[in-house]
């Protein structure tokens, strides 16, 4: 299967998932290349929806220096976009921070670092792992393997145990103090599968001459196989002359037609 190279994207393309993909002025950019698009102008509040599932965005309705710095002091990038109404307006967009458990969703944990997922659950009051809820862990486990465990502080990282192996194995650890005891949780990212493609016209072609060269070696290789229970198997000792004559020891001339008498023409 050819590995598909992960095309750059565009405002059709953009979903509540790869929307996280992208940065304040992504959205400014593949507006503005959206904006001859008649689908586009007939579903900008679409497209719109979309993008604020991962952002904030506001129309800046008055059109100030002084407005458009306070935006800019908030963290927001201000630029203009096209609506339906064929009308350009100033907005204001900010991609939703990822602070809290609560900010965790299907949609973003395959779009944050497992250093950010760690910083995220280190800020829930230090409670570790058992103290989210079964909804955020289901979340946190759909993009990231976690394991835990809890040890005294001078075991914790024995040589050769738990701890060590984790690192080795790539994970990432977050060390949380209870009293005279600490709970590790190891995180690492789950990989990312690519869906299989389905083979085009384009992909049939390019792959025609492999796929007959691949058939015809299998073919040839039936030629070679005998069923050994086979009745009919042949008996070399049985073989006679006869059975290697593969040409007639005819002259041509006696096979015409007109040989034998016949003619092309009759009566009816």
């Amino acid at each position: 299967m050819k590995k598909q190279e992960k095309k750059a994207l565009t405002l059709k393309t953009l979903n509540k998932s790869n929307v996280w993909d992208l940065q304040e002025n992504d959205i400014f950019r593949i507006w503005e290349a959206a904006e001859k698009d008649a689908d586009i102008k007939d579903n900008s509040r679409h497209y719109l929806d979309i993008v604020k599932s991962a952002f904030d965005i506001e129309e800046v309705k008055v059109d100030k220096p002084e407005i458009i710095k306070k935006y800019e002091a908030r963290g927001y990038k201000v630029s203009t976009m096209k609506m339906e109404d064929g009308a350009k307006s100033k907005w204001a967009v900010k991609k939703h921070p990822i602070v809290r458990v609560t900010d965790l969703t299907y949609e973003n944990i395959r779009h944050i670092s497992t250093s950010k997922l760690l910083e995220v659950i280190d800020r829930n009051f230090g409670g570790g792992w058992d103290s989210l809820s079964q909804s955020i862990q289901d979340i946190i486990e759909s993009g990231f393997d976690i394991s835990t465990t809890t040890l005294p502080k001078d075991r914790l990282r024995k040589p050769g145990g738990m701890y060590e192996k984790k690192l080795e194995d790539g994970f990432e650890v977050l060390e949380i103090a209870k009293g005279m005891w600490i709970e590790a949780i190891f995180a690492k990212a789950k990989p990312v599968y690519e869906k299989p493609h389905i083979m085009m016209d384009e992909d049939l072609d390019n792959d025609e001459d492999t796929d007959d060269d691949a058939a015809n070696e299998e073919i040839d290789d039936h030629y070679d196989l005998v069923d050994e229970d086979d009745d009919d198997v042949f008996d070399e000792d049985k073989l006679t002359e006869e059975s290697y004559r593969t040409t007639f020891d005819t002259d041509p001339e006696d096979l015409s037609l007109e040989a034998e008498g016949i003619s092309d023409d009759y009566d009816e």
